[in-house]
Parts: C-alpha cells; structure tokens; sequence
C-alpha cells in the first residue's frame, strides 16, 4: 500500500489540496507555501509576464523561483485569467483552490484608484478571472481573492462579479500577512512594480458552486426568475 503523505496546513491551504496561484507578484506567496508543505508537487504557480520580464521586473522572484523549482512546483508563465481555463497545460486541470492575491489592473499616470475608469478595468479584470476560474474548480472547490475592503477598493463589489459568475461567498476571513511567513505583497504593473504597497482592511473572500437547487436562486437574475414564472404560468393555463 501506498502510504499518504502527513497533512500539512498553512493557514486555509495544505499538501493535499491541488492549489493553482494566479497573478503572482515575485512568486513570494508560492513560496510561503512550497515551504510550508515541504513539496509543492500539489501545486501551479503562474504569472502573467514571460520568464525574462518576470525577472526584470521582479528582481526578488528569482529566489522563488529556485525553491518552487527544489520544491517541485509547476510554474507557468504569461497565464492571463481571463482565458486560463483555456491555457494549453491548465485546459484538462482542476483544482480545489484557486488563490488571486490583491488583484489589480495596473496604475496610470493620468488615473488614481478613485476614478471610475480604472475601477471598471478592475472589475473587468475580475470579472474575467472568475468566469475562467469557475471552470476549472473540482465540485467542492473554492476561488480565494485576497482584497482591501476599505474605499475605494470596496467599490469593485467583488461578491456581485463572483454571482455573476455563478460563484457563492462561503466565507470572509481577515488577512494578516504575518500568517505566511516570507510573503511580501507587490504592485506590479508598470509603475515601481516590485514595491509594496499598505495592507488596510484585508481580507480573503471564500467563492464556492452552489451546492444546492435552493443556492440557485442566490445568482440567478431576477429577469430569469421572471421567466420561470411565466413559463409555470403558462403550463398550469394550458391543463
């Protein structure tokens, strides 16, 4: 018999669960996890960038990316979410968790996160992501958004571009960066992309499938209830 290997947990993720990491800044989250795990055979790490534009852009990758390789991690790059379930390797995956740490649609010299131009590009972006995302989750899976839940980044209403997608908020946890060690969140995008940025009121937002007929009705649209309605209306007139 083969013997299972030991359970390792790092805060919600462990060495059992097959976990694909989007949108990853210098890889440092990938990281904190391989390490956790010991192995990160569980594990696809993915970037937007080449190879050679991730590392010259995020000059700190490059050590992360060395332990993902000891670690066993499959790490894939120029992976845009929009199209991910479509990608060539990750096309036949699926996944019990999917992690999109502080997304975001890049910065703009003439926009500031408080005009509404750029918070449509992040809803779009979001939008994108978790269209794909829902295709590519096992039946029990969760998508995981790390976010700043203070103004102006509540006005991307994550929880209405997840029902749209016909995902469901299961659960809201804070997030503190203290709980993976070696992570360092990045801005990425085209202005000083490798710096940090303040982490206020962060949580991770918990996206699942309904489980059930009756979570149906949590995104489904009112026009299409309508619908339903009428058409029951209508066979009971014709009996």
């Amino acid at each position: 018999m083969t013997k299972r290997k030991k359970v390792r947990w790092i805060k919600h993720y462990n060495n059992r669960q097959k976990i694909l990491l989007v949108g990853e800044g210098d890889f440092s989250f990938s990281s904190c996890l391989a390490s956790a795990f010991g192995s990160a055979t569980n594990m696809v790490a993915t970037c937007l960038h080449s190879k050679d534009v991730q590392k010259t852009k995020h000059r700190t990758s490059i050590a992360h990316l060395e332990l993902l390789k000891r670690k066993r991690c499959m790490v894939l790059y120029e992976v845009d979410v929009h199209d991910m379930n479509h990608h060539p390797t990750l096309y036949y995956m699926k996944f019990d968790v999917i992690i999109f740490n502080f997304p975001h649609a890049g910065h703009y010299n003439h926009l500031c996160e408080t005009d509404d131009e750029l918070i449509e590009k992040h809803k779009a972006l979001l939008e994108g992501f978790f269209k794909s995302a829902r295709e590519m989750l096992n039946e029990n899976g969760e998508v995981h958004v790390t976010h700043r839940d203070d103004f102006p980044y509540k006005r991307w209403n994550l929880e209405k571009l997840a029902r749209k997608s016909g995902l469901i908020l299961k659960e809201k946890v804070e997030f503190k960066k203290v709980d993976f060690p070696g992570y360092h969140n990045k801005r990425g995008g085209e202005i000083n992309c490798n710096k940090k940025f303040p982490l206020n009121e962060c949580f991770t937002f918990k996206f699942s499938l309904p489980k059930k007929s009756a979570e149906m009705y949590d995104y489904v649209s009112d026009i299409q209830i309508k619908k339903l309605a009428a058409g029951f209306q209508g066979v009971h007139l014709n009996n």
